[in-house]
């Protein structure tokens, strides 16, 4: 059993306070639940209004598929919000 996890850093010029940004971020995060299954939280940045810093964990059988996961996640949050995906961070442990 492997854990994959991947943090997106997301930059929103538009949000300008923080209830839009919430309507954002939960709402990308129901959906990456929904979809994936995976467990999805903001994990920094709370305060900022237009940084979002999400973090997704899932527990896969083999690196193979923590790979594959962590792309499909990648290409969905990328299609699924306006933000821009500043930064990405991949793990498998």
């Amino acid at each position: 059993m492997k854990i994959a996890a991947i943090t997106f850093r997301l930059y929103a010029p538009w949000v300008h306070s923080l209830k839009e940004k919430r309507s954002i971020v939960k709402s990308l995060i129901a959906k990456l639940q929904n979809r994936y299954h995976v467990s999805a939280a903001e994990i920094d940045e709370q305060d900022t209004h237009q940084i979002i810093v999400i973090g997704v964990a899932a527990i896969v059988p083999h690196n193979a598929m923590a790979d594959s996961l962590m792309e499909d996640i990648s290409l969905f949050v990328e299609e699924n919000t306006d933000a821009e995906i500043i930064d990405e961070e991949r793990e498998i442990r």
